[in-house]
């Protein structure tokens, strides 16, 4: 018989191990070997069978073992030494207590957080970014409050059949047996979360709080009795159901998880937030609940769009159309129209926020761009990617001058790091733990100390996969008569590659398998063998990445083979984090620029790892060509099989040529000295770049205090800044029809040579605007073939008389600061002083007709 329900009956402690329970509680210990060793001396055995969760070994500790704990001096004193350092790390002022006007609090909104193994609620790169997002906010004291939904079934476990079929399961999780605490009000009561839906109906939601070191995680759980069986079900698991199941879980995320904010501030006193940061467009409907919020204080939609707007901060993953939450425009005014419209906000203005180019559809990341005064994508190509692939929304202006930016990603290196290389780093280096510095001091570190913690490193991988690989076959039939080779599976002194990601087509899992013959050579050479360990999950409804999951499992099988390749199935944070650890080499091989940042090579490369990839997202910009290896790519190729097939052949000649040649070459001391001249380079190269410290810092240095100063500066006097901005900006862009750029004359281009300038003089047809309401500008510099200017420079034209009849006359000077074809124009922009950027407004005018273009040769 099954049980009807599940739940968890938690551990009551012995009065002594009180703060044992605060330490589990809090998901620090994910990140701290430490608390860690406590928690396995509790039960050595017990803590390897639960998996090293926390949770899970108090619940499953005999009564007998935890009064013997009780009374143990020993462990009491290291109870309280953990339990000490804990509270002097949520207290202790931290990097941003230095900094002077930072933002009070940051609200960080992500539809899944990657934080520990045992909390389950993440599926890929953006979950376990959020997650390092707000580890390393934690650490540097960043007052982030984060805000998720909690998935009864997660994301899914992943077996195989006995074809190498990908099969699904959703185990069910209790929120008791988590480490969670439910949020109450002042009496004791759970709080609930109200949406009010179409048809009269009412979604429910009750919020749990995870401890993330100084972090709060907020994560709202539909599965409350006051639901319908539908409404219940919104949280069920992540990325599941179809388009109105989504519009669900997006509606709680964004407006129900504003709600859940003010509900938290109100009972902890935790101030409220200044800049809200949207983790991709799935939590977009954020801003119309914060629009909602104000306009029922009595400001206009107009108003309260900027109020909000100069707070918010959105950021961008993906390179690709396909990739954006897009839904039907008449389901989006169900949501918000008719009966259940909100009073305040009109639903054309919503769905004005979120209109495309298809009439039909509103565009989650289109709605939080508009939302957002401040947007980045997640590397410095991604930001050009998205760029381009946004520039609509601003037409008229080049593309570099499309206000999106970029942050590239980082990861947090104490989840991360094996720990033997860290207590290497803080034993030699302390400077690197300590301050993040230091990196060049690697060089010193001798590389017989290094190649042997890798040994241990790539040792422990091929134990782990060893195990993984024969639970896996014994779940598609084999009997352990036929596993006797899992034993020999793999070679911890072989040159070990990995791969492992998410399994859509454009990251070619496949790739690899293009030539079997090639690779079946790389594998067996018996001078120079190489072994690949994969992981990876296809989407549920992915049938393509499937088959490709089944095509790497059926030539892995292969009994000539299959003790130097393997398919590891259910790929999860653990066995990342024994594979970046363990692999020598970290194989990236996507469809450039469809990758827009990737973080497991960087998490690689901290553990002294060699990427071994293709120059897309971060890898693009910090490749200088010693620090690991670029697959040369074939980008003017339109025929994609024939595209694979050369990128493919780059992969075997470097893997045979560089990766291995370079592995195997061993001095008499046996130490491969080229292979780890690599490995310090690496780690001083890209050391502090990859971390998520670097990631916090940039975004609290240029977005977050940036934001929170807007935010301020339009809420002042009862938000009468944000009233004059919202009248101008309504203003402008009326009156804008009007203005003209009528006429342009230059002098000194009858010659012209490098060094000198020309002088122009412009006029300006104004129309109902006035001097103050616009910037005139020059643009110049290189023209290409078609008249057009490449990557403008802009000088300001200063303003002069203004004729009766409303037009304006400027003048300016433009510098010839190069040689060869050389042109220029004048545009009109708007200015106000509260605006971030020239395009914000996405208004433009230039002239009918290139006035005054000069194309000729500098000399």
């Amino acid at each position: 018989m099954r049980a009807i329900r599940r739940f968890t009956v938690r551990t009551v402690l012995p009065a002594e191990l009180a703060a044992l329970g605060e330490l589990v509680h809090n998901l620090r210990w994910s990140w701290h070997p430490e608390t860690m060793d406590l928690f396995a001396e509790v039960d050595a055995d017990l803590w390897e069978q639960v998996g090293h969760d926390p949770v899970a070994l108090l619940g499953a500790v005999t009564p007998a073992r935890l009064n013997e704990l009780a009374s143990d001096r020993r462990f009491l004193r290291r109870l309280a030494d953990a339990a000490d350092d804990l509270r002097e790390y949520m207290t202790a002022p931290r990097w941003y207590q230095t900094l002077p006007d930072g933002a009070r609090g940051i609200a960080y909104f992500s539809p899944e957080y990657g934080i520990a193994a045992a909390l389950p609620q993440y599926s890929g790169g953006l979950g376990i970014l959020a997650g390092d997002h707000l580890k390393a906010a934690s650490d540097l004291g960043v007052p982030i409050l984060a805000v998720g939904l909690l998935y009864r079934h997660g994301y899914f476990t992943q077996s195989l059949s006995p074809e190498g079929w990908q099969l699904e399961h959703y185990p069910s999780l209790d929120a008791g047996g988590l480490p969670l605490s439910l949020l109450k009000d002042t009496e004791g009561a759970p709080v609930k979360i109200r949406l009010s839906l179409p048809e009269n109906r009412v979604l429910h939601a009750q919020v749990w709080v995870a401890q993330v070191g100084r972090v709060p995680l907020l994560l709202l759980d539909s599965d409350v009795a006051d639901n319908d069986v539908a409404a219940r079900d919104v949280t069920d698991r992540l990325y599941g159901g179809g388009t109105d199941h989504r519009l669900m879980q997006e509606l709680l995320l964004g407006v129900g998880g504003v709600r859940a904010i003010r509900a938290y501030c109100s009972i902890t006193g935790h101030p409220e937030p200044e800049v809200f940061h949207t983790n991709e467009g799935h939590a977009g409907f954020l801003g119309l609940e914060r629009i909602r919020e104000l306009t029922e204080a009595r400001l206009s939609f107009d108003e309260a769009l900027e109020a909000v707007r100069a707070g918010t901060v959105f950021t961008t993953h993906t390179p690709v159309p396909a990739g954006i939450d897009r839904f039907p425009r008449d389901m989006i005014e169900r949501h918000f129209g008719g009966a259940n419209a909100w009073p305040t906000v009109p639903v054309e203005r919503i769905l004005a926020l979120g209109a495309e180019s298809d009439p039909g559809r509103f565009n989650m990341a289109v709605m939080g761009m508009r939302l957002a005064q401040r947007v980045n994508g997640v590397s410095r190509l991604h930001g050009e990617v998205s760029r381009q692939m946004f520039k609509e929304l601003w037409p008229g202006f080049d593309v570099d001058e499309v206000p999106i930016g970029s942050i590239t990603n980082g990861v947090h290196a104490p989840t991360w790091v094996g720990r033997e290389l860290m207590e290497l780093a803080g034993r030699e280096v302390p400077s690197l733990i300590e301050r993040a510095r230091g990196w060049d001091a690697i060089q010193k570190i001798s590389d017989a100390d290094i190649w042997k913690i890798r040994g241990t490193l790539r040792q422990r991988l091929v134990e782990g996969a060893r195990a993984r690989l024969r639970r896996s076959w014994r779940e598609r039939g084999a009997s352990d008569a036929e596993l006797g080779w899992i034993d020999d599976a793999l070679d911890p002194e072989v040159l070990t590659i990995g791969f492992a990601r998410r399994v859509p087509s454009y990251k070619r899992l496949t790739l690899m398998l293009r030539d079997p013959r090639r690779l079946t050579q790389l594998l067996l050479d018996p001078d120079k063998p190489v072994q690949i360990v994969i992981a990876g999950k296809a989407h549920p409804a992915d049938e393509g990445g499937k088959k490709l999951i089944q095509q790497i499992v059926k030539f892995a099988d292969q009994e000539k083979v299959r003790h130097r390749i393997v398919f590891l199935p259910d790929y999860d944070m653990a066995l990342g984090q024994i594979m970046v650890q363990g692999c020598d080499v970290w194989l990236n091989n996507p469809l450039r620029p469809l990758e827009a940042s990737g973080t497991s090579g960087m998490k690689s490369a901290l553990n002294g790892g060699l990427n071994l990839s293709i120059r897309d997202g971060w890898w693009d910009e910090w490749y200088d060509g010693t620090n690991g290896w670029s697959i040369p790519t074939a980008d003017g190729v339109s025929d994609h099989d024939r595209r694979d097939a050369l990128e493919a052949a780059a992969l075997y000649d470097l893997i045979e040529h560089e990766v291995s040649a370079r592995f195997y070459d061993r001095g008499v001391d046996g130490l491969p000295r080229r292979w780890m001249e690599m490995v310090k380079h690496t780690l001083t190269s890209l050391g502090p770049k990859v971390l998520a410290g670097r990631m916090l810092r940039d975004y609290v240095l240029t977005l977050y205090n940036p934001a929170a100063a807007s935010a301020r500066a339009l809420c002042a006097d009862a938000y009468a800044p944000a009233k004059a901005f919202a009248a101008w900006r309504v203003r402008v862009t009326r009156a804008w029809p009007g203005v003209r750029v009528e006429h342009v004359e230059a002098t000194g281009v009858s010659d012209p040579e490098v060094g000198a300038s020309i002088e122009l003089h412009a006029t300006i047809a104004l129309g109902d605007l006035e001097p103050g309401d616009v910037r005139v500008e020059a643009a110049y510099g290189k023209v290409g073939p078609h008249d057009e200017l490449v990557h403008p420079a802009y000088a300001p034209l200063t303003p002069g008389s203004v004729d009766d009849d409303g037009r304006a006359h400027y003048t300016g000077t433009v510098p010839l600061d190069r040689t060869g074809a050389f042109g220029y124009t004048v545009r009109v922009v708007p200015y106000h002083p509260l605006a971030a950027t020239t395009a914000e407004l996405g208004l433009i005018a230039v002239p009918e007709e290139p006035a005054g273009m000069t194309n000729g040769t500098l000399r």
